[in-house]
């Protein structure tokens, strides 16, 4: 299995192309300075990781700006703190807000030459198109939460990416590279269905898992601790 084998990458974006974990603790500052430092930054993002998994799984219909303003609301009462409700909207509404990874949008611009680029992605489209400016990049379809009625990791959101892929680019499964950040929303799943994962592990060196939920025992086919390193290697296999 060489990196030019395949014909499309679907890429999920927060915490692969978008600096989730920046943006998301960026927006939690005026929470978190009422604890007075009594609940540090990862266990911050391993609190939202708790609270926005369980949201996704029992509203998948919900729309993502609703699931954040719930975290916060719910993060609020886990730490015992008092909120306006237009804290929690002001969180709903951060996503646009949330900073793109240096690497990203070279990255994307070299890739764009080699494969047809697909997003698959647990936010709201609204919200994706802004992070998509920063990003700069003309994907080839783009397939969200909001579409699809459920999040990763739910087997629906993966089906739905590959119909669209077969459907409007023509390619089989065999053809697509699954390149996400995520063991939990992504290669769990991705993997069980018989995709080729492709791991940016942004969080290589750190221990815990950040803002996604802990997994074990998922392995992937590629890993890489960034888009610079996976194009690097790219370059390299052709």
């Amino acid at each position: 299995m060489r990196l030019t084998d395949f014909k499309v990458l679907t890429f999920d974006c927060y915490g692969t192309l978008i600096d989730w974990e920046s943006g998301i603790l960026a927006a939690l500052r005026p929470l978190l300075g009422r604890l007075g430092g009594k609940v540090d930054d990862e266990a911050a993002l391993a609190a939202f990781a708790r609270h926005e998994s369980a949201l996704e799984k029992a509203q998948p219909g919900l729309n993502y700006r609703k699931i954040l303003a719930a975290c916060y609301r719910g993060l609020a009462q886990e730490w015992n703190v008092g909120i306006a409700e237009a804290e929690a909207e002001r969180f709903g509404n951060s996503v646009p807000d949330w900073p793109a990874f240096p690497d990203s949008a070279a990255a994307l611009a070299y890739l764009k030459q080699h494969y047809k680029l697909v997003i698959l992605s647990n936010v709201d489209r609204a919200s994706f198109a802004e992070s998509n400016k920063k990003l700069g990049a003309v994907f080839d379809a783009i397939c969200t939460a909001e579409d699809i009625g459920s999040y990763k990791p739910d087997k629906r959101n993966f089906d739905f990416a590959l119909k669209v892929v077969k459907e409007t680019l023509g390619f089989a499964p065999k053809d697509i590279l699954h390149t996400a950040q995520s063991l939990f929303h992504d290669h769990q799943t991705a993997k069980a269905i018989g995709l080729a994962t492709n791991w940016i592990d942004r969080r290589m060196g750190k221990s815990g898992s950040g803002a996604t939920a802990p997994v074990e025992g998922v392995k992937t086919d590629y890993h890489f601790p960034s888009m610079a390193a996976f194009v690097e290697a790219h370059r390299k296999a052709v």
